[in-house]
């Protein structure tokens, strides 16, 4: 009976949430702070059915107590099941402890409180799910299963009771500190083609999860120690998803497609379906509208979001594009006016909302769209425009489909359409000022310098139109959202944007162009991937020809096959160039005939030649490409693995994805980046 003596003492709680993968429960532990918090709030309502919501994982999820939900902030997510933990159950074959519930672990502390306190071991306890509990002493307690009354369980079923376990200590489970409750920065990340990011076929979530948590591991390990480690905050990564929208039932392209859909190899058409055809969508000039105004919307969205819950956050904001993703976010920065600049029709609506009733704005607005109706003599159509309150802003936001479900036959359709189309292209908010990149030589900023730029408008029944400038990029003709922000930087990961400019026929970025509203531009990719092109030749003259700049690696080194492989390049340079010097002195010409016939070459020694090579290399470093990232270099390529290197081929398309995850390289590249309090203490990166 005094075998083991020991005082009561109460348990531990911990909180979890549970995770669902592949279809199963995961139940993942909050961090300390976060269940600090949410055993704080719920012994402050006693455990009643208050409904307190608590903020967690960097305030992106809403923990309501009283439901014991765990809900996402940010994006769409079904809300997952949380439990305050204190027993925990698991079978032999399997890997991780699962939670009890809070009335069976309520049952089984009282039972072991009674064991304790009476020092009477080999309690049987029946829960209500009909399993038997044996605590045959405080360091060993089973969980046996219900014994089957139809017949005689199997000898395995008899021998393989489950384990229990008295609090979070006594389980074998990784839980992270938590989170800095400071934001230093904050990442928008929009995704490629398809509904996958990952070979794991993960969303776009998960995978800037993981991103996320790959910088928290890293500013942990690179800054634990430093002194004043606690004022160093985080970055923020939030998911922008376009392509749900895209394949909604609000848009029917899928339906449309699967209608078209051949039957044979159903698998591959579908895949194909559901990726490939994205980068088509985007070059349709529907299509492409909603795609921008999706990921222009969404973004504006989660930043007001984000400041309404981090009401101190004073750092500033960049945008992240895989794939597809960088070339959507590119038409969106080279579209962006500055706030000093914008659109007549802008300027125009805020005078007349600042010194006008609304009745006499929509009295003006409507003159003007008589105006323009006469002007191309469809007057007869006004009434019915007038009718559906529609006036010359409206109008422009109108689609051919519009106007014919208004009941305008379709040639005045077409003619209302072109004249839209001019009016938009040889106006300042829709002309060269928007998506041309500046000149660095004289302010071709100016909207009617712009106009000259702009080329004859294609035939009004096009599907889709482009736009071309001198200096700029020809895009689809759309309307680009604005941001409520001006972006700190722009990473391109694994990104076709040099391939579409070239597309669309530019030949060449004109060195003084620059986003109107972003300084800094980084084109990241794995030298292997397929999709991903540079950008620098593009700005730099022909005749100038330097490697894109290698990110270190994120322990501050190269990785060692590539040290290998550069030492043995040096020596075989050392050795070549020993050899030739062997050579020249066995077949040059006696010094007395040298004297007689005159100079000869000078032979360049290994030396020199390091040195030359050396100074190749300062010269790529002090090397000026243009002002997409303020003079900086822009392509950065990856270190690839050991294994990589065997075979190009067989990791092109993992190299395509490898971004979002195992790649601690890009992370510290946006962490350098992003953060002013990085930056002055990266010495390690």
């Amino acid at each position: 009976m005094d075998q083991y003596p020991e005082q009561y003492e109460p348990v531990q709680y911990h909180w979890f949430y549970n995770q669902q993968e592949r279809g199963r429960d995961s139940w993942q532990p909050f961090s300390r702070k976060d269940s600090s918090r949410l055993e704080e709030a719920h012994e402050r309502v006693g455990g009643g059915d208050v409904d307190v919501v608590v903020a967690t994982e960097g305030r992106r999820y809403d923990v309501r107590l009283a439901e014991r939900l765990r809900y996402a902030v940010y994006w769409e997510q079904e809300p997952s099941e949380v439990r305050r933990c204190s027993w925990f159950h698991k079978g032999n074959k399997e890997m991780m402890y699962t939670p009890h519930t809070e009335a069976i672990s309520n049952l089984l502390e009282e039972a072991y409180m009674v064991s304790v306190t009476l020092s009477e071991w080999r309690r049987h306890l029946v829960l209500p799910t009909g399993e038997n509990v044996i605590l045959h002493n405080p360091k060993l307690m089973t969980q046996h299963p219900v014994p089957c009354r139809d017949f005689p369980p199997s000898p395995s079923e008899r021998t393989q009771p489950r384990t229990l376990k008295r609090g979070v200590e006594n389980i074998s489970v990784e839980i992270p500190q938590g989170e800095p409750d400071t934001v230093d920065h904050l990442v928008f990340m929009v995704h490629g083609i398809g509904p996958a990011c990952d070979l794991r076929m993960r969303g776009i979530v998960q995978c800037v999860n993981e991103f996320r948590s790959t910088s928290l591991a890293l500013i942990s390990s690179h800054f634990s120690s430093v002194e004043d480690a606690s004022d160093i905050g985080c970055v923020e990564f939030l998911p922008i998803n376009w392509h749900k929208v895209l394949h909604s039932e609000t848009t029917g392209v899928d339906r449309d497609i699967e209608r078209i859909t051949l039957p044979s190899i159903s698998r591959l058409r579908q895949f194909g379906n559901d990726t490939v055809l994205d980068l088509f969508f985007y070059n349709s000039a529907t299509y492409c509208q909603t795609i921008v105004d999706t990921v222009g919307s969404e973004i504006n969205r989660l930043h007001s979001i984000f400041l309404q819950r981090q009401p101190h956050f004073s750092g500033g904001v960049s945008v992240a594009g895989h794939s597809l993703g960088s070339l959507i976010l590119f038409d969106l920065l080279t579209n962006q006016k500055p706030e000093s600049q914008g659109t007549d029709l802008e300027k125009t609506a805020l005078q007349q909302e600042d010194l006008s009733p609304s009745s006499k704005s929509s009295r003006s607005s409507l003159k003007s769209l008589e105006e323009v109706l006469l002007s191309s003599g469809l007057e007869d159509h006004l009434k019915v425009l007038q009718r559906e309150e529609i006036d010359l802003e409206a109008l422009m936001l109108c689609s051919e489909r519009d106007l014919k479900d208004l009941g305008i036959p379709l040639g005045p359709c077409k003619k209302i359409m072109s004249y839209m189309k001019k009016l938009e292209y040889h106006s300042p908010a829709g002309g060269a000022d928007q998506t041309g990149p500046r000149s660095q030589t004289t302010e071709r900023n100016n909207s009617s310098e712009l106009r000259t730029l702009i080329q004859e408008c294609p035939p009004t029944t096009s599907a889709v139109a482009y736009q071309h400038f001198d200096v700029g990029i020809g895009q689809v003709s759309v309307h680009y959202p604005q941001f409520s922000f001006h972006p700190k930087a722009f990473f391109a990961l694994g990104s076709p944007i040099g391939m579409f400019l070239t597309v669309r026929g530019l030949k060449r970025i004109d060195p003084g162009y620059s986003f109107p509203t972003c300084g800094s531009f980084y084109n990241i990719f794995h030298p292997f991937d397929p999709v991903a092109y540079r950008i620098e030749p593009m700005i730099l003259p022909p005749d100038v020809c330097v490697p894109p700049m290698l990110i270190p690696h994120h322990k501050g080194r190269k990785r060692m096959h590539l040290e290998l492989k550069e030492g043995l390049t040096r020596v075989g340079s050392d050795l070549l160039g020993s050899l030739r010097m062997v050579w020249q002195s066995f077949s040059s010409v006696p010094a007395s005939a040298l004297a007689e016939g005159g100079a000869t070459e000078t032979a360049v020694s290994p030396a020199d030649e390091m040195e030359d090579c050396l100074a190749d290399q300062e010269e790529e470093k002090v090397l000026t490409v243009g002002r997409l990232n303020r003079g900086r270099r822009i392509d950065y390529v990856l270190q690839e693995k050991p294994i990589e290197s065997f075979n190009e081929y067989l990791f092109a398309i993992q190299s395509h994805l490898c971004y979002w995850y195992e790649n601690s390289h890009t992370t510290c590249m946006v962490l350098e980046e992003n953060s002013t309090c990085y930056l002055q203490k990266l010495g390690t990166f």
